[in-house]
């Protein structure tokens, strides 16, 4: 096996980018900083269309955040297609993934995603990648949805936020195992069909109740991650209006020394994409 096939790469992700005001401002400052390599946009927000012209010039990879439903603590998140089972009264996304998951038609969650990329596109972004939420991907139709998605990823050269290896993911020893089964065969499927994944996913429950904590979680992590380029998912803000507070101690573990030399003495290298 040659050198670089034993070399672990690890691109540091903004997720959410467009979920509220003040993500959106630290995002920025975290691209212009330098401590991130990629950004996933939200189309569906209100926030949206100013995430999307801060986003053109803050030198970020950005990919396409995917979205079926909004979020209960927020303004209503809106889809861009006239799908009817997207929809609540009043037209806004459900917040209920009981809901979602009930009522969901394939064929209609496919154009939503055209038109979010679409979205994208027109304001002068061309993502390299999409992302959903993959673990809730398995309970939805019993992996349909994944599946389809895969295939609109492929269609649109897109590679997708599936991780091969479901460590050291947080949560993932908890999935049934058909859960696990949908995961095995969407990674079959997506090599078939030629779309992009990351190796593995970095993460946290999302609890950790201090920077220490949450850095001592990660660090952890950093040891099961396999060869290859894998992908760590922050969603760092600040303090706002229906912003959990885990968000800003994310961000003052993106701009914490101790993490980074953790990242250094693991022999792990920044990447930009995977």
């Amino acid at each position: 096996m040659r050198a670089e096939e034993h070399e672990r790469r690890l691109v540091v992700t903004a997720d959410d980018l467009g979920r509220d005001p003040a993500g959106t401002a630290v995002i920025i400052a975290l691209g212009q900083e330098g401590l991130i390599s990629a950004a996933t946009l939200l189309t569906v927000t209100e926030e949206s269309p100013r995430a999307a012209a801060r986003l053109r010039d803050a030198g970020l990879t950005p990919r396409l955040h995917l979205a079926l439903m909004g979020e209960a603590d927020l303004p209503p998140w809106r889809p861009l297609s006239d799908g009817a089972s997207l929809r609540e009264r009043g037209g806004a996304m459900t917040t209920d993934p009981r809901r979602l998951a009930r009522e969901l038609d394939l064929d209609e969650a496919v154009e939503e995603f055209d038109a979010q990329l679409a979205w994208m596109r027109g304001r002068g972004l061309e993502p390299g990648a999409a992302d959903f939420h993959t673990t809730a991907l398995y309970s939805l139709r019993s992996g349909a949805l994944l599946e389809a998605t895969l295939r609109w990823c492929a269609r649109h050269g897109l590679g997708f936020r599936l991780p091969r290896s479901m460590d050291p993911f947080p949560g993932t020893d908890a999935l049934p195992v058909a859960a696990r089964g949908v995961h095995s065969a969407a990674v079959h499927l997506a090599d078939a069909l030629g779309v992009p994944l990351p190796a593995a996913l970095l993460s946290h429950h999302g609890t950790a109740p201090s920077v220490d904590a949450l850095r001592t979680s990660l660090t952890s992590g950093l040891a099961l991650l396999p060869p290859g380029t894998s992908e760590l998912v922050m969603h760092p803000s600040a303090a706002g209006a229906g912003v959990p507070a885990v968000r800003e101690r994310e961000t003052q573990l993106l701009r914490d020394g101790q993490w980074w030399e953790a990242l250094r003495d693991a022999g792990i290298r920044q990447a930009a994409h995977w």
